[in-house]
């Protein structure tokens, strides 16, 4: 088990090498001329040049790519143009307000969706389970603004339950975290279902039900521990997402996440916070992805570690 493990991990390095590239590419030599979008149209030459020079975007390619490279070593993305500040100060800053709105979220609507979900394989193709797939599919149908607006109207605006703007105490966030679980529920619902619906139909199923083994006890003690593959996929690929948070939540209630950082980035083209944000981001899936293969060895022995 180790030495799969350092294996995986050691398939993480040129992977995250290969991040860095092709985000170098796309910033650097694909992209616009970040400088002269910054300055604006009445930027004189000189300007562009001395902050290409700031940005480390003069000289050779290779040059701008161990200058980015060093950045990514360092932690030192250098400062925000629009702020002035260090980014890994600002992003440092932004994740404990995303993680505080997008966990809960995220555990509340696990929990419940599974849950949701095993209810509906238990009472499969009756009314209840219709009654399960038809609310998930109309929750799905709805967009995430629709249920921002209409609960900060009625329950923030009309009934003075919730505030609406800011980030000063636990009670700022009890609105946008319903509405974040109302939101994802329906999805995860569906999803979840399928994956447990699928397992109830294996022959492992029917030869359990021929021992005398109950339906509860075959739900709960096999389908469920055999339905974790797709279950472990899900939700650990999920997690680089709490890092960017909300990003509708975070600007609607003025929480200052990095989902909130990165709209205020592309609206004033903030260049050197918008690439560090989606490079931190991609590393954050990358490592997400060997956890997930990790998990995959815990959970299932018919995984070979080979």
């Amino acid at each position: 088990m180790l030495s799969y493990i350092i294996r995986r991990t050691l398939y993480v390095i040129p992977v995250v090498f290969g991040v860095a590239l092709i985000t170098f590419l796309l910033f650097n030599v694909v992209g616009w001329n970040a400088a002269s979008q910054m300055l604006g149209k009445r930027a004189t030459p000189e300007e562009i040049a001395a902050l290409e020079k700031q940005l480390g975007l003069s000289g050779p390619l290779p040059e701008q790519f161990l200058h980015y490279l060093k950045q990514i070593v360092t932690f030192d993305f250098g400062r925000s143009f629009a702020t002035q500040q260090k980014i890994s100060t600002l992003i440092l800053d932004g994740v404990l307000p995303s993680l505080s709105l997008a966990v809960p979220i995220f555990l509340i609507d696990l929990v419940v969706a599974i849950v949701v979900a095993l209810l509906a394989a238990y009472y499969r193709n009756t009314w209840v389970d219709r009654a399960i797939v038809v609310g998930a599919v109309m929750g799905m149908s709805v967009s995430t603004l629709v249920y921002i607006l209409a609960g900060q109207y009625l329950l923030a605006y009309e009934w003075e339950l919730f505030p609406i703007w800011g980030f000063e105490s636990v009670k700022f966030l009890v609105l946008p975290v319903v509405i974040g679980f109302i939101s994802g529920l329906g999805s995860g619902v569906r999803f979840y279902r399928t994956v447990v619906l699928d397992e109830m139909y294996q022959d492992y199923v029917r030869t359990a039900f021929a021992k005398g083994h109950t339906e509860r006890s075959v739900l709960f003690k096999h389908v469920l521990k055999n339905a974790m593959i797709p279950i472990l996929t899900s939700v650990v690929l999920s997690i680089p997402f709490l890092y960017t948070g909300n990003l509708l939540l975070e600007n609607f209630f003025g929480i200052p996440g990095l989902g909130y950082l990165s709209v205020e980035a592309i609206f004033s083209t903030d260049y050197p916070v918008i690439k560090a944000v989606v490079f931190v981001g991609s590393v954050m899936y990358v490592f997400a992805s060997l956890l997930t293969d990790i998990c995959y060895a815990l959970v299932d022995p018919r995984i070979k570690l080979r």
